[in-house]
């Protein structure tokens, strides 16, 4: 299934370079009406979904099926097909959710979120929370450490870039959403193995 993702991912960015912006004005996660420019296109509910199949380029689509394919394929094995899905796209779900929050307590722009980015937080937390102690390394500086330490520096990190605005034009928000949406995710189900056993 991380394979089928990965597949529609990159599926979707070749539509997208016949068409860029019919696809985007359509199908990317655009800011709701009172908080966005005039003239911006509006925004509708399954944006809070399709935005993570768009792209900006072939650099941002590339990062992301890495991480996609580097965390879904382990995550995919400890949980299965059908729960790897649902994970996933709650992790989309929950960091457009978060995505368009902030964009309500934000100035007016005009600008849309794009990217997978969202899902393969979501599968990041969930890698270090099923194997914390496996080792992961930085591409920049290459340094070794547990997957823990790993996702809980890459979210202290969005957060910090998220509320200073240093970062601009990265939807940092959404990464976090898109934690919080697999750490529900993993939080329900683990409760539903303690009530059955």
């Amino acid at each position: 299934m991380t394979l089928v993702l990965v597949v529609l991912n990159l599926a979707v960015f070749l539509l997208e370079q016949a068409a860029p912006e019919r696809l985007i004005d359509t199908f990317a996660l655009w800011p709701p009406a009172h908080v966005s420019q005039a003239g911006a296109p509006p925004f509708h509910w399954w944006q809070l979904l399709t935005y993570s199949l768009l792209h900006a380029n072939l650099a941002h689509i590339a990062f992301n099926m890495f991480g996609l394919y580097l965390f879904g394929r382990d995550v995919e094995r400890a949980i299965g097909r059908s729960r790897l899905v649902l994970l996933y796209v709650m992790s989309v779900v929950a960091g457009g959710l978060v995505q368009v929050a902030v964009l309500l307590l934000s100035e007016p722009h005009g600008y849309p979120t794009i990217g997978a980015s969202a899902g393969v937080f979501g599968l990041l937390v969930s890698y270090a929370i099923l194997f914390p102690r496996r080792r992961l390394v930085l591409l920049f500086p290459p340094i070794p450490m547990p997957a823990w330490l790993f996702a809980t520096g890459y979210a202290v990190l969005e957060l910090l870039l998220g509320v200073s605005g240093e970062a601009s034009g990265v939807a940092h928000f959404a990464h976090l959403g898109g934690m919080l949406g697999a750490l529900a995710c993993l939080l329900v189900w683990s409760t539903g193995r303690r009530r059955a056993s």
